[in-house]
């Protein structure tokens, strides 16, 4: 659950971005470990980036970091079967446009997954596959691969963005509230 302060699908993925940054620059293994030793550097990331005081990087330093990676399936490390995954649905329909957008289409949005996670993740977005996935543990979301993460985030603030969801506030206060667009627009089949 987010701090008080994150109160729109836009703060709720700069608070997910923010606990990456802390994960990786102060050596954390996991989420809850940096949430538990370093909530203050967090919350102070956290209101740097809502305040455009600090920019996340471009998404093509994630496209590099998983073309010098492993070829492994970033949700199981298997290395059979393995396909390229696309971590926002690519049937994602917001608008007229997402079917040729590079965001959606392209290699942003690209990771390896074997074939039984793909197919089991199918449409779904990947908070709500990755609490499915990991049901009965505490705060699932904070153990994923924060390459994958990292993506997903700026992706999925993209189609926020174009669907005009960003500043919707929150309802349950769960991280899989910043599927919704996913949820809302992937299986449609058309625009309305």
């Amino acid at each position: 659950m987010p701090d008080n302060e994150v109160q729109t699908i836009r703060d709720f993925i700069l608070y997910q971005y923010a606990k990456i940054i802390a994960k990786s620059a102060l050596k954390h293994k996991d989420g809850v470990q940096a949430k538990k030793a370093s909530y203050g550097f967090i919350k102070k990331t956290f209101r740097q980036l809502r305040d455009n005081e600090k920019k996340w990087s471009d998404i093509l330093r994630e496209d590099w970091q998983l073309v010098n990676s492993e070829k492994k399936c970033i949700y199981c490390g298997s290395t059979e079967n393995l396909s390229q995954e696309h971590i926002v649905p690519k049937t994602l329909l917001v608008n007229e446009r997402c079917p040729h957008c590079d965001h959606i289409q392209g290699i942003h949005n690209l990771i390896w997954a074997c074939e039984s996670c793909n197919s089991a993740k199918g449409q779904k977005g990947l908070y709500t596959f990755f609490c499915q996935q990991h049901q009965g543990t505490k705060h699932p979301s904070d153990f994923l691969p924060p390459l994958l993460e990292k993506k997903y985030l700026k992706i999925i603030y993209l189609c926020h963005q174009c669907a005009g969801t960003l500043n919707n506030p929150l309802t349950n206060r769960d991280v899989c509230e910043i599927d919704s667009v996913v949820k809302n627009f992937a299986t449609k089949k058309h625009l309305n």
